[in-house]
């Protein structure tokens, strides 16, 4: 990873790093396939069905997977090697597109198996975006990441004008089952790019994570970080309510005048175009307005932008709008990724980024049911119209409950002096549940200030793994109290160490602030004892 006192002289320098810019070439790639993927499956329901519904479905089908399989697949891009299962998604996706382009040429394609390989080509994205996000922070220095991701966004928005312009003179030209083609060969040629890229192994003396564990730490640790839960509801309802626009966006056109598959992938790349010059500038725009802002007026620009849209059916008028939506659309969504990635410790890094995903394209999904089934009821204007309302709203409700980016935490990994004696019995590795106590005395005086310390501290442990945390207070001494926290096993309580960072040590020192004992506050560790055959930990009610 590139030194982090690096100077970045613009928004193209993470470019000038050799593995960054091979990887950022086949990210393109791949993200050309899946916009190929959506203009062409989207056109196609249009010819085999009239449902509204079932239009809007095919970008539910193609997002839903990250929102059922984001927390598994981050899992395994945390637990394995991540250049081996990064190359497996371009394979996966390689497949699905072959299959789409024979039932395409053999004309055996109904709405409802469009659907079902359409969701299959999901899962590849399922599979994929977690392990890419995870492993960009190690292939630029911190300080360029910002820009990073603004560059993957031009890399996505770029494939937003590539793909659908690409997919429409084929579908124009040759029809669907050459655009389906066309995906299985660049997801071949992404998955030779990702071969090329040589990743430094993960170095630990432990065993790996189980699966099961790592999906359960995952959760546990996002769930316990304030900052990622409100980068969590941001994300949710923006796609939420940016979603309508996309999802309905081929039955806007057809009622556009002179609308068509040209006038559809016009109003795609001026999108992609909005949000490639807006990734453009970002960094200078960082300078003027927080992250938040970004949230606030991307949110604001983005429902006008689509109101514009439906209420002026004018090509001339719509491809402008597109525009402005395009930029909106990239400086929110650059601006919580930020968010997200800064609040994530590299350990659990995909795994984070994988529950960032499910929450946007749960949100995706969600959007494009609801608001397809809303112009089923109504009509595509009203319905368009009626998110355009609602994500503002929604916005300005609960902005006050959960702003991001306030401060940015230190989650680079610190050393950890040990402050407890190795054990003098055998333990394997499996044995457990390990209980740990930490003895502190506190000036009564301070026990508040204490206390709100401790919640701090609760939230860290519950963050790193722990199965359980409690503090207790002795009844005849109120200046000494008992902080004890449950591991599940020898393993994960030797795993906390590795996950130890500087954000963690300044915690610590704000814990022996509030200590008045003479010495270190007293530490003990204990494994579960078996009873007649029974595990420690389980109470026995007999």
């Amino acid at each position: 990873m590139p030194n982090d006192t690096d100077v970045s002289p613009s928004a193209l320098a993470p470019l000038r790093q050799p593995m960054f810019r091979m990887l950022w070439i086949a990210w393109l790639a791949a993200n050309i396939t899946m916009w190929m993927n959506d203009v062409a499956a989207a056109w196609l329901m249009t010819s085999l069905t009239t449902s509204a519904f079932m239009v809007a479905m095919v970008q539910a089908a193609s997002t839903l997977p990250v929102f059922v399989l984001g927390l598994p697949s981050g899992a395994l891009a945390d637990i394995i090697d991540r250049r081996k299962y990064f190359a497996a998604t371009q394979l996966w996706i390689a497949v699905a597109a072959i299959l789409l382009c024979g039932l395409a040429l053999a004309d055996a394609l109904t709405a409802e198996l469009l659907l079902a390989l359409t969701f299959a080509n999901g899962i590849g994205l399922a599979m994929r975006w977690p392990v890419f996000a995870a492993i960009i922070p190690d292939l630029v220095a911190r300080r360029d990441l910002p820009a990073a991701l603004a560059l993957n966004g031009v890399a996505m928005n770029m494939s937003r004008i590539i793909g659908p312009v690409v997919a429409g003179a084929l579908l124009a030209g040759a029809g669907s089952a050459y655009v389906f083609l066309l995906n299985a060969l660049l997801s071949i040629f992404a998955f030779v790019m990702i071969l090329r890229w040589k990743s430094e192994p993960k170095v630990s003396a432990l065993p790996g994570e189980r699966f099961l564990a790592a999906m359960r730490v995952g959760l546990q640790h996002v769930m316990q970080s304030p900052p990622m839960r409100a980068v969590l509801a941001r994300i949710f309802l923006f796609f939420l309510q940016s979603t309508s626009l996309t999802a309905l966006l081929p039955l806007v056109v057809r009622d556009l005048h002179a609308g068509g598959a040209t006038a559809y992938t016009s109003l795609l790349a001026a999108m992609g175009g909005g949000a490639i010059l807006a990734a453009l500038n970002l960094e200078r725009l960082r300078h003027r307005l927080e992250r938040e802002d970004f949230v606030h007026w991307g949110t604001l620009v983005h429902a006008a932008s689509a109101a514009v849209v439906v209420l002026v059916p004018t090509l001339w008028v719509a491809i402008p709008a597109m525009f402005a939506a395009g930029m909106a659309w990239i400086a929110t969504a650059n601006a919580l990724t930020v968010a997200a990635q800064m609040g994530l410790p590299n350990w659990v890094r995909a795994r984070g980024m994988s529950i960032y995903q499910m929450a946007l394209m749960g949100g995706s999904a969600a959007g494009a049911a609801v608001w397809g089934y809303v112009a089923n009821l109504t009509s595509v204007t009203t319905s368009i119209l009626v998110a355009s309302v609602v994500g503002p709203v929604v916005l300005l409700l609960t902005r006050r409950h959960a702003p991001i980016g306030a401060h940015d935490v230190d989650h680079s990994p610190a050393a950890v002096v040990a402050m407890l004696p190795p054990p003098a019995i055998d333990i394997e590795p499996d044995e457990g549940p390990v209980m740990v106590t930490i003895e502190y005395l506190i000036d009564p005086a301070r026990a508040a200030g204490f206390n709100a310390v401790m919640q701090d501290t609760r939230r860290a442990r519950l963050r790193q793994g722990a199965l359980s945390w409690g503090l207790f207070r002795d009844t005849a001494r109120p200046e000494r109290y008992i902080e004890y926290f449950l591991d599940e096993n020898w393993i994960e309580h030797q795993r906390r160490l590795e996950r130890f960072t500087a954000a963690d040590l300044g915690l610590r020192e704000r814990r022996l602030a509030f200590h008045i004992g003479p010495d270190a506050p007293l530490m003990r560790r204990y494994v579960a004892e078996s009873v007649d055959g029974r595990p420690g930990g389980d109470a026995d009610t007999r």
